[in-house]
């Protein structure tokens, strides 16, 4: 085959990695979930300006290959973000944003704040709309027994608190 058909890497370019896969569900997103998506969204538009700007020094342009999937991952999470504000008042009832303590069939307690899937933390019991729990949860109002899902079972919960970050 002629050398001018062929392609051949000059390093001069680097890769585009595929991107990220994008939840089918609604992107929701509370207050907090929105600046800590911008947040990000800076912070990653500062990283690959710095990557591109020095990448004649890069040895493996890798790094800003993740760097920019990862930028056009948040870009297109923010152009479908769907702000959900608390509610304005008291509400007794759990809703996205809400924060929900409750209670299990021993009285042990938990917190879980209900969030957008780019917000979810587990660890920070920050849990997505679209997880089982959360979906137990949703509409419930203090007082009332759900039913969670569980591998090993269904859990009881009572609901025992319910407030909202403003």
């Amino acid at each position: 085959m002629n050398k001018a058909f062929t392609k051949e890497d000059d390093g001069s370019t680097p890769e585009r990695l595929p991107d990220l896969p994008i939840s089918g569900h609604p992107n929701h997103v509370t207050p907090q979930g929105l600046a800590a998506l911008k947040a990000r969204h800076a912070s990653l538009e500062a990283e690959v300006n710095r990557l591109r700007e020095g990448r004649e020094f890069l040895d493996d342009l890798h790094p800003l290959a993740v760097a920019e999937r990862d930028l056009r991952y948040v870009e297109a999470r923010l152009n479908t973000a769907i702000l959900v504000p608390p509610p304005e008042g008291p509400c007794d009832q759990v809703l996205f944003g809400a924060t929900v303590t409750v209670a299990d069939e021993e009285g042990r307690q938990a917190s879980y704040t209900i969030v957008g899937e780019d917000e979810s933390d587990p660890e920070k019991r920050l849990i997505s709309a679209f997880s089982p729990l959360a979906r137990a949860l949703i509409e419930a109002r203090v007082g009332d027994i759900v039913e969670w899902p569980k591998p090993t079972g269904v859990v009881e919960l009572e609901v025992r608190r319910v407030t909202y970050r403003a």
